[in-house]
């Protein structure tokens, strides 16, 4: 039901978080890596691609699982007292053009693409239905 989805996305616990902060990945990244989106981390750049900010782009300064927001380098608005606080965005409203990548990293974008190619995308092969019949 909607109020026991609300209240399991608003209580996970912060491994789960992170892979509720996904963000798709770019045109060209997706045909590189052939994973369709990522967990964001702190390094990845991104493109906004919706709200007032759409069309910008930036570095992620840190992601805060506990608010379910990225702040993005140079993305900041000024106080009345002149300070400036960066804005906070929701990861599923922008994509990655640029991943941060480490050992760990490669190896999720291989398992993931790896499970892409085994399945080609379809949602039973043809192995699975023979073994039904």
């Amino acid at each position: 039901s909607s109020r026991k989805n609300r209240r399991d996305h608003f209580q996970a616990p912060s491994n789960i978080r992170r892979k509720l902060m996904s963000s798709g990945l770019s045109k060209e990244l997706r045909t590189k890596y052939s994973v369709r989106s990522v967990p964001i981390r702190k390094g990845d750049e991104v493109a906004i691609v919706r709200g007032t900010k759409k069309g910008q782009t930036g570095k992620v300064i840190t992601v805060y699982r506990k608010k379910f927001c990225i702040p993005i380098e140079r993305l900041v608005r000024e106080k009345t007292t002149g300070q400036t606080v960066p804005i906070h965005i929701h990861p599923s409203n922008v994509f990655i053009t640029k991943l941060k990548i480490d050992k760990d990293r490669q190896r999720l974008l291989d398992r993931k693409a790896a499970g892409r190619k085994a399945g080609k995308g379809e949602k039973w092969g043809a192995k699975d239905l023979s073994a039904v019949e």
